[in-house]
């Protein structure tokens, strides 16, 4: 069976998910997590990408990320996975590959389903059983939404403004959003959609990215959610 095109359209965010080979370890100490952050940076800034989300698990990262045009997340994965595979090797004297292919992604309805993947995202720890609060966890952009903690790496996304006039008001109505769990439905949904690199949104908008994009993307078929405690 041939894979499903990823597809990337300017100012549209986009949920990428990239994991090791074969569920193996991506990350083995904190400085490799701080690399990975500073060759992001780097490459988001070159390649004009924002990023307003993120997780670094032990084996897999989620980020939640708009593009100013069609190549920029290609361009920025690409470069950083050239960059932090070299510097994986180098450091454990391994060879091979590290990430299972190629990465992937799901353009996302922001009225819909953005801060939904905000928490998605950042509840990765909590749902692999690493942490119990998701501000104990190092590697996410969960200090950054909800406490007094900014992030560089960080482009609010306008919807995450609307929450409140000001950064503690944000902050706030942010953490009131995760006192409510996500729904077993909703996280198959989203999962979903990254497998097979479907639009995570309603019918509305995959017909206009079709529109856009002048060709079948394919919708997701409807099933029942899969009930599970992992990470994603």
């Amino acid at each position: 069976m041939p894979r499903r095109p990823r597809m990337y359209l300017p100012d549209i965010p986009a949920h990428v998910v990239q994991r090791g080979n074969n569920r193996n370890a991506c990350f083995y100490c904190a400085d490799d997590y701080k690399f990975y952050l500073d060759r992001l940076g780097r490459a988001l800034k070159r390649y004009r990408v924002k990023l307003h989300a993120y997780v670094l698990m032990t084996n897999h990262v989620h980020l939640l990320m708009t593009p100013e045009d069609e190549i920029g997340i290609s361009q920025v994965m690409s470069l950083l996975g050239q960059q932090y595979v070299y510097y994986v090797n180098r450091r454990y004297r391994r060879t091979g590959t590290l990430w299972e292919g190629r990465h992937k992604a799901s353009l996302v309805q922001t009225d819909a389903y953005l801060l939904l993947c905000y928490r998605y995202i950042e509840l990765n720890p909590i749902r692999a059983g690493m942490i119990d609060s998701p501000e104990d966890y190092l590697w996410s952009s969960y200090r950054h939404h909800a406490w007094d903690s900014n992030n560089p790496l960080i482009a609010d996304h306008e919807l995450y403004q609307q929450l409140g006039r000001n950064e503690y008001e944000r902050q706030f109505a942010y953490r009131e959003l995760f006192r409510t769990e996500i729904r077993d439905r909703d996280i198959h949904i989203i999962r979903h959609a990254s497998q097979f690199n479907y639009p995570l949104g309603n019918d509305r908008f995959k017909s206009a990215i079709e529109a856009v994009l002048q060709r079948p993307i394919g919708h997701a078929k409807r099933g029942r959610p899969v009930r599970t405690k992992t990470s994603g």
